[in-house]
């Protein structure tokens, strides 16, 4: 596969229908960018194995697909638990103000007043209302922070670095 940097955009669910395809759960906001797909790559005790998609479609909502090769539900449900990963240069481009959840994760989160670092984010919680960032801080308690203009001040993922309000935040 080369030196080709991938993130893991869903998991291979159950076998659908008596042609080997499968349903993908897909751990992106992007379910449709799985049709049209030629390949993906499909996790392996041995790796990463690139794998030819012959058929891709949206089933109430959620992508199925069939790969060349599989050709019946035994062989499908072989594959069931599996991440698939595409690589990086290969992601949906976010709207402005949006990120990945991979470039949240191991942000240092600075409050915004004092100007010193409470810890790290090392979770993104997704809600209906608005995700929630985790981050552990140095005395290893965990801080949950509503991403939302209130508490998050600004976000630069090139820094590496998240800066929060963190005076009316009740665990804080």
């Amino acid at each position: 596969m080369g030196s080709e940097e991938l993130v893991i955009v869903g998991k291979l669910g159950r076998p659908r229908g008596v042609q080997g395809e499968m349903y993908i759960t897909p751990l992106t906001d992007f379910p449709e960018r799985f049709c049209g797909m030629d390949a993906i790559h499909v996790k392996s005790r041995d790796g990463w194995e690139k794998m030819k998609i012959v058929s891709s479609v949206l089933i109430g909502g959620r992508p199925v697909v069939r790969f060349d090769g599989v050709g019946s539900p035994e062989e499908a449900a072989r594959m069931t638990n599996r991440e698939v990963a595409v690589p990086k240069d290969q992601l949906v481009t976010l709207p402005e103000g949006e990120f990945f959840v991979f470039d949240l994760i191991g942000c240092d989160v600075f409050e915004q007043t004092s100007g010193l670092q409470i810890g790290k984010v090392i979770d993104v919680e997704k809600y209906p209302a608005n995700d929630v960032y985790v981050v552990q801080t140095a005395e290893d308690k965990q801080l949950q922070v509503p991403v939302v203009g209130e508490f998050v001040k600004d976000i630069d993922v090139i820094a590496i670095r998240i800066v929060v309000d963190t005076s009316k935040l009740a665990d804080f």
